[in-house]
């Protein structure tokens, strides 16, 4: 097997790792949300940020590097219309993902000071869920998007 192959492989595979752990992550902090349950929007939020730290911020390292990699391996001029999307998409993506690590961020603070205070969720904590998900959204459609283009290379 080429260079090629196995930096492709690891591409595809960081790019599933990637926005799987963005989906799982946003799916348990949706639902633990309108459950209610403070004891579980603490612990689901912790370990949606460590997944982002453990899984999401590696492949979000590791893909334009290798992407770009790949392309001029193949030959690909950084110019081609979809390459320029994906690129244009994946930059949305990751305006979108940053404040989204702070608010999360501060969420699972929230969330755990509430549980050892017993104490109700702050306001606060709701408005940052707001926030999470209206940034989540469009970077994730935007992630779906880099999807099609990767595959289908229109006009390529």
């Amino acid at each position: 097997m080429n260079d090629y192959l196995i930096v492709k492989t690891l591409h595809i595979l960081s790019a599933t790792l990637m926005v799987g752990t963005g989906f799982g992550s946003a799916f348990y902090m949706f639902f633990a949300n309108r459950g209610r349950q403070s004891a579980a929007q603490a612990e689901v939020a912790r370990l949606v940020v460590r997944a982002d730290w453990w899984f999401t911020t590696p492949a979000v390292i590791f893909q334009p590097l290798s992407g770009l990699w790949l392309a001029r391996q193949a030959g690909w001029p950084l110019s081609s219309g979809w390459l320029l999307a994906s690129i244009g998409l994946f930059l949305f993506a990751g305006l979108c993902w940053l404040p989204v690590l702070r608010l999360q961020t501060c969420m699972a603070t929230m969330a755990r000071a509430a549980v050892a205070a017993d104490q109700p969720l702050p306001a606060r904590y709701w408005r940052y869920a707001r926030y999470w998900e209206y940034l989540g959204y469009p970077a994730f459609c935007a992630m779906l998007a880099i999807y099609f283009l990767m595959v289908i290379k229109p006009g390529g």
